[in-house]
């Protein structure tokens, strides 16, 4: 259950930052929050990460919803698994359909997020949790799902 809670949470901020973006960035661009280093920028992103493969919707949108079927359906027929697991895919999911929300809404996914010192591309809340999702997934299979098995066995 606690996924539920995680993946709607993750969303609801998501788009609540996202359309504070749409109503406070779209007309002036960007505000510079801390000199030098980080902006609020908007941007409409028609791509993936870093902004590759542009005006590919279609492919986006299809190829999201079946991993977000992917993962929900392994989070319900997988629920006795380790804690670790099921929060990290409820991470990434809730980036996902995030994100997903935007593309079919808009056919762009809002970005705002902008770290000027080092240029790195505008990103959203939904980038951070699919990108925090992932390294937690990585360190559950790096170092715990082994573990996991050992016990299992």
């Amino acid at each position: 259950m606690i996924e539920v809670l995680i993946i709607l949470s993750i969303i609801l901020i998501d788009q609540l930052t996202k359309y504070l973006a749409v109503i406070r960035l779209k007309d002036i661009g960007s505000i510079e929050i801390v000199r030098g280093i980080f902006n609020l920028t908007y941007v409409e992103n028609r791509g993936a990460a870093f902004g590759i493969l542009q005006n590919h919707r279609w492919f986006f949108i299809i190829t999201t919803t079946i991993i977000c079927v992917l993962m929900i359906y392994f989070l319900i027929t997988q629920s006795n698994t380790s804690i670790v697991l099921r929060i990290s895919l409820s991470m990434i999911l809730g980036g996902a359909i995030g994100n997903l929300i935007d593309r079919i809404r808009f056919g762009y996914v809002v970005d705002m997020l902008h770290f000027t010192l080092i240029d790195f591309p505008v990103f959203n809340v939904a980038d951070c949790f699919v990108v925090t999702g992932t390294i937690l997934l990585a360190y559950y299979i790096l170092f715990v799902a082994d573990k996991v098995e050992k016990e299992v066995v």
